[in-house]
C-alpha cells in the first residue's frame, strides 16, 4: 500500500497526451511524463485493502502493492526489483496492456482505481535512464541446447528465462527483426520500438543467439531442428486472421490489418517499400471491420498517413457506459471504450454485418452491409438476426480487416511436427506446457488463443519452467503468485 489516507486526500490523474493536432504529424510515443510529485501521489492512492485483487486481474501476479509502496516512499531501486520479480517486460506491459490489474482494483468498487499502469510504466522507464536494467548472466552452464521458435513476448519471455537457468537458447524469428506483433503490429505511436532494442541487446549478454529471417520448417528443416537441440518452445502466436466471406472480398484494396499495419512499422523503422506495394490510406475513404485493440490500431495508423475519413464498424452491439450485473467487479467489463486512436477521430457504428463488397475495374468502391439485432435464445445464447430493410452502403477506397485470429498457422512447422490441436485449433498441451510430440513444449497465443501481451509473458515463464524442469529434473526459475 502507499500513504494510508492516499485515496482519500488525492484523486486519480494522468499527465495527459500530446494534442491530436500534433501527434498526428509523427509516429511517436504521445503520453507525457508525470512529475515525481504527481507519480508519487498516485501511487499513495493504493489503500490498505487488505485482499488485493489487483493480483488477480493481473495475469502476471505482479505484486502491485508492494511497488506501489515502494515508489511512494521513493525507493525506486527496490520498486524495479520488485516489478521485475514477475514480469520480464514491464515497458511492453506499462504500454499496451489494457490493465485488467485497475478494473480489478478494490478502491473501483466505488471510485477511479490506482493508475496502476501509469506507474509501472515510469517505474520501469526511470530504472532505465539510471542504468539499473542490467543482463542477468547465468554463473552455471547446462549444456543443453533450446530452440524458442517465435520472438513475440511470449518467445522473448521463454528465451530469456531459460537463458538465466543456463541453457544455450536460440531464437528464431521468420521475420527480419524481433519481436513478432510487438515489433509489426503495434504501431510506433503506442510503443517504440526501441523498448524492443534494448531487451535484445540485455538477452545477447545473457547469452540468447538470435536467428533473424529464418522459417522453421523452409530455412531450417524440422528434423534439423529437432537433431540439434535438446527441447523445442513454440512461441508462434495466433497469426492466422478470420477472414470476411462475402461477395467482393477479393476485390483490390480489402486487406487484412496484419497486411496494412507492418509495412508503416517498417517504413518507420526506415525499411523502403515501392510506392505501388506499400498500402496507404492516404486521401481514402478508409473502412476498419473489427473493434478491437488492431483495429484501433488501424484507424491511428490511417489518420496519420492522411485518410480522407475513417469508419470503424463492429457486428456486436455497442456496449454499456458502464458495469451491468452480468459483468460484476473485479471482472473486466465489457463496456463502452475510446481509445487513444479512436479520439483522433472515427465514425464508429455497432452491430453492422457487411453483405458484400463491390468496385470497379477491380478495385473496392463500396461496402454494403445491413444492420443486426442480437437476441438470446431459450439457453441463453445471443443470437444474430438481419433488420429488414435496414441495408446501407458505404464508399470505400480502402477496407482493413481486423476481426481477430483464429489461432497458430497450422501449415509448415507444426503439422511437420505432428503436434496435436484442441478444439480451437491451438496447440494443445499438458500443465507443463509440454505438446504432445516429446521435447516440444508451447506457449503464449498459439497455445491459449489470441490474448493480452501480459497472458503471453505469464506463458513464456512457466513455459521455460516447464523446459527447465524437463531438461534438468526440477527447476528453479521463479515464478509468479498468479495460479489461474
Amino acid at each position: 500500500m502507499g500513504k494510508t489516507t492516499g485515496f482519500m486526500e488525492y484523486q486519480r490523474e494522468t499527465p495527459g497526451r500530446r494534442p491530436i493536432e500534433e501527434r498526428l504529424h509523427d509516429y511517436r510515443e504521445f503520453d507525457d511524463k508525470p512529475t515525481k510529485d504527481q507519480l508519487t501521489k498516485q501511487a499513495a492512492r493504493c489503500m490498505d485493502c487488505g485482499v488485493p485483487f489487483c493480483h488477480n486481474g493481473c495475469p502476471l501476479g505482479n505484486v502491485i502493492p508492494d511497488w506501489n509502496d515502494l515508489t511512494y516512499h521513493g525507493d525506486m531501486r527496490a520498486a524495479i526489483d520488485s516489478l521485475h520479480a514477475t514480469n520480464n517486460f514491464p515497458e511492453f506491459t506499462g504500454r499496451i496492456c489494457p490493465a485488467p490489474c485497475e478494473e480489478a482494483c478494490v478502491l473501483n468498487i466505488n471510485d477511479d482505481p490506482v493508475t496502476i499502469k501509469l506507474i509501472e510504466k515510469n517505474v520501469i522507464d526511470f530504472a532505465w535512464e539510471q542504468g539499473w536494467v542490467k543482463p542477468h548472466i547465468a554463473e552455471h552452464k547446462t549444456g543443453k541446447k533450446v530452440a524458442v521458435v517465435g520472438s513475440g513476448p511470449s518467445g522473448m519471455a521463454c528465451a530469456q528465462q531459460l537463458a538465466r537457468a543456463g541453457h544455450d537458447v536460440t531464437l528464431f524469428e521468420r521475420a527480419d527483426r524481433i519481436g513478432g506483433l510487438l515489433r509489426y503490429g503495434i504501431p510506433d505511436f503506442k510503443m517504440e520500438k526501441h523498448c524492443i532494442d534494448r531487451r535484445v541487446e540485455q538477452m545477447q549478454a545473457e547469452g540468447v543467439t538470435f536467428r533473424t529471417s529464418t522459417t522453421i520448417g523452409k530455412d531450417v528443416s524440422v528434423d534439423q531442428l529437432k537433431k540439434e537441440f535438446d527441447a523445442v518452445s513454440l512461441c508462434l502466436g495466433a497469426t492466422d486472421p478470420r477472414d470476411l466471406p462475402v461477395d467482393g472480398r477479393n476485390l483490390n484494396g480489402v486487406h487484412f490489418a496484419m497486411e496494412f499495419l507492418p509495412q508503416q512499422n517498417a517504413r518507420n523503422a526506415g525499411d523502403t517499400t515501392p510506392p505501388e506495394k506499400f498500402l496507404s490510406a492516404k486521401g481514402k475513404h478508409v473502412i476498419v471491420i473489427g473493434g478491437g485493440d488492431t483495429g484501433s490500431d488501424c484507424i491511428g495508423t490511417s489518420n496519420r498517413q492522411g485518410a480522407k475519413s475513417v469508419t470503424q464498424i463492429e457486428i456486436l452491439p455497442k456496449p454499456p457506459e458502464s458495469r451491468t450485473d452480468e459483468m460484476p467487479w473485479p471482472y473486466w467489463p465489457m463496456i463502452f471504450r475510446t481509445s487513444s486512436s479512436q479520439e483522433e477521430g472515427v465514425k464508429r457504428d455497432f452491430a453492422i454485418s457487411t453483405t458484400r463488397i463491390s468496385g470497379e475495374n477491380g478495385t473496392v468502391r463500396k461496402l454494403h452491409a445491413a444492420r443486426v439485432e442480437w437476441k438470446k435464445d431459450a439457453n441463453g445464447r445471443p443470437q444474430l438476426t438481419q433488420l429488414p430493410g435496414s441495408e446501407f452502403e458505404m464508399e470505400a477506397d480502402l477496407i482493413l480487416l481486423a476481426m481477430g485470429f483464429l489461432g497458430p498457422e497450422h501449415q509448415g512447422l507444426l503439422d511437420d511436427l505432428g503436434v496435436e490441436y484442441d478444439q480451437r485449433g491451438n496447440i494443445k498441451c499438458d500443465a507443463s506446457y509440454a505438446s504432445s510430440v516429446p521435447g516440444v513444449f508451447a506457449c503464449g497465443d498459439a497455445r491459449r488463443g489470441q490474448s493480452l501481451v501480459v497472458w503471453a509473458i505469464w506463458e513464456g515463464r512457466e513455459c521455460a519452467r516447464g523446459v527447465d524442469t524437463f531438461l534438468m529434473g526440477e527447476t528453479r526459475l521463479s515464478t509468479s503468485p498468479q495460479l489461474t
